[in-house]
């Protein structure tokens, strides 16, 4: 991994996709704020490398929320980007993350089923236990690999990628992420993000067709150090 100019941490490049390990509070595509995303930023980052004259091509394959950490995959030419987008929509792209929560849920590992709706006014979504009108169903899988005094760390693994559907579903089982006002925690983190984690990433590269497996490093400043200090 290598940190640039911009501070933007390069977790894996080529010439056809590069990788990046975002930070909390980091936009990843343009929005209302216009604030700069991090889709210019890497642009930039690819200009002044190669020396490329003219628009940088940059495709967003996929996106976090805008206050998670992790990684992500960005396509460098048009055939990388159309087959990532294909790859992320049918479910071949395994993504793995790490959340902390204060509250433990009541079992160690277990399988969350819900339904979920998003309101594009207020950007929230609401979860519901069974199917309702609107409502995707949303499947994901998690484990306990980690306890402090106050805090535990949950491993989990997206079967859907519904929008907020981690924030939104541990929330439902009385396991707010740490920091995540928006869902129910009581208190933000001091650098303005929440405590969930884009730690890993597996999938076939969409050119070389060679298997990439990558993992991101834990944002600094926050708890996280307290579950991976060695």
């Amino acid at each position: 991994m290598k940190t640039t100019p911009d501070n933007i941490q390069i977790v894996y490049e080529d010439n056809h996709i590069i990788v990046v390990n975002k930070r909390p509070g980091d936009i990843v595509q343009g929005d209302k704020t216009g604030d700069t995303p991090l889709s210019d930023i890497v642009k930039q980052y690819i200009k002044i490398k190669y020396n490329k004259p003219g628009n940088v091509f940059l495709g967003v394959a996929h996106r976090l929320d805008r206050p998670t950490a992790g990684l992500v995959v960005f396509a460098r030419t048009s055939k990388a980007l159309t087959r990532l987008n294909e790859m992320f929509k049918n479910r071949a792209v395994k993504k793995t993350y790490w959340a902390i929560v204060k509250n433990k849920p009541a079992a160690a590992s277990g399988t969350l089923i819900h339904y979920l709706k998003k309101n594009a006014k207020n950007n929230k979504t609401t979860v519901y236990d069974r199917p309702v009108e609107g409502a995707k169903k949303a499947v994901l899988h998690y484990k306990l690999i980690a306890s402090s005094d106050r805090y535990h760390l949950l491993e989990i693994d997206l079967e859907t990628g519904r929008p907020h559907q981690i924030r939104a579903q541990l929330a439902k089982i009385g396991s707010p992420v740490k920091g995540d006002l928006k869902y129910g925690y009581p208190r933000s983190n001091s650098n303005g993000g929440i405590s969930l984690l884009a730690r890993h990433i597996e999938f076939l590269h969409p050119v070389k067709k060679e298997p990439v497996s990558l993992t991101a490093t834990p944002p600094e400043g926050d708890i996280w150090q307290v579950f991976t200090k060695t």
